[in-house]
């Protein structure tokens, strides 16, 4: 972070998070009273029920202290956004808690940027909030509604479904490495890799498109493997994945095939979707994604079988799926 200021945290707030004028204008006007008072007053859709979410990011833990001001506004809210997408949701308001180690105007200007971009581009009102003096740390709760009975549920998957992602798996991890150093890429593919660390998309579209049609969803915030063994977890069934039907980018796809391996099923910050339905299903999930604008990949099958089953292109087995190879040390 540069130079401190003087501003106090009510000058703060009024310049780079009041958006005066803007209260109320999600779809359907959730937000009747936004920033300004004590608490926020907001009204669900008739019918409707609130999914709510939150996220913490600290510095160190959860972001980079390279990252830009912009690009860190907007992961923000997407790594939110994307919970909410899982559920089938439509974003409607967010509250901000910013610890900040002292008032940097340039980064709160470049954040406020990355973050309203975002939240414009899905509809959502920043409702309220608080400031604080500390180690930098960043905490979204959003808020969503769907028609009640209709949020999409990490506990349906059933035997005899597909399983299927949602655009592509592994780049973040990928940045991390050459980040860190244990990886080298050319400075076009880093560019590429790091911006999918950095600049998630939410899958918000998608996630709406498959209320009615997916039996259950997870974003993959943690890796594959583990996020779909949620899923497994919660609904009580087991899953075989396909590796070769994973999708990667082609800079990913142009590694070591152990590399793929772990960054494929473990990489982690890719904040896709995960999801299953009916095998008699395949076509109305492959509209949802042309109606989103979100490529859907098939990968794998629900079963009886407890446990998470991972095979190469022959259909065989791999011994230790996630514990191939020791570049990646953490």
């Amino acid at each position: 972070m540069g130079e401190s200021s003087a501003l106090g945290e009510f000058d703060l707030i009024d310049r780079f998070f009041g958006r005066a004028g803007r209260a109320g204008r999600t779809e359907g006007g959730a937000v009747t009273l936004g920033i300004g008072d004590d608490c926020a007053v907001l009204t669900p859709s008739a019918g409707h029920q609130w999914l709510v979410t939150a996220d913490m990011l600290v510095e160190g833990r959860h972001f980079l202290s390279t990252v830009s001001p912009r690009r860190l506004g907007h992961k923000a809210l997407a790594v939110n956004l994307s919970d909410l997408a899982a559920c089938g949701a439509t974003p409607k308001a967010f509250f901000l808690s910013l610890a900040l180690p002292r008032v940097d105007e340039a980064f709160l200007a470049g954040f406020s940027q990355g973050l309203f971009e975002l939240a414009d581009a899905h509809g959502i009102v920043l409702a309220g909030g608080d400031t604080t003096a500390g180690p930098l740390n960043i905490n979204i709760t959003a808020m969503g509604e769907v028609p009640s009975g209709q949020a999409l549920l990490r506990s349906g998957a059933r035997p005899g479904d597909d399983v299927w992602v949602s655009g592509t798996l592994g780049d973040a991890r990928l940045a991390l490495e050459v980040i860190r150093g244990t990886l080298s890429l050319s400075a076009a593919q880093f560019d590429e890799a790091r911006l999918r660390m950095e600049m998630p998309e939410p899958r918000v579209a998608l996630g709406r498109a498959l209320r009615g049609v997916a039996t259950s969803a997870a974003d993959v915030s943690d890796g594959l493997a583990g996020d779909i063994g949620h899923v497994l977890k919660r609904s009580n069934v087991g899953a075989t994945l396909r590796l070769a039907d994973l999708p990667r980018s082609g800079v990913l796809g142009a590694m070591p095939e152990d590399i793929q391996q772990l960054c494929l099923l473990s990489g982690g910050d890719d904040y896709e979707l995960v999801f299953t339905a009916p095998a008699e299903a395949r076509e109305r999930v492959l509209e949802a994604g042309r109606r989103s604008g979100t490529p859907v990949y098939r990968v794998g099958g629900i079963d009886e079988q407890p446990g998470l089953r991972v095979v190469d292109g022959a259909g065989r087995p791999l011994q230790d799926p996630l514990q191939s190879f020791d570049h990646f040390r953490s």
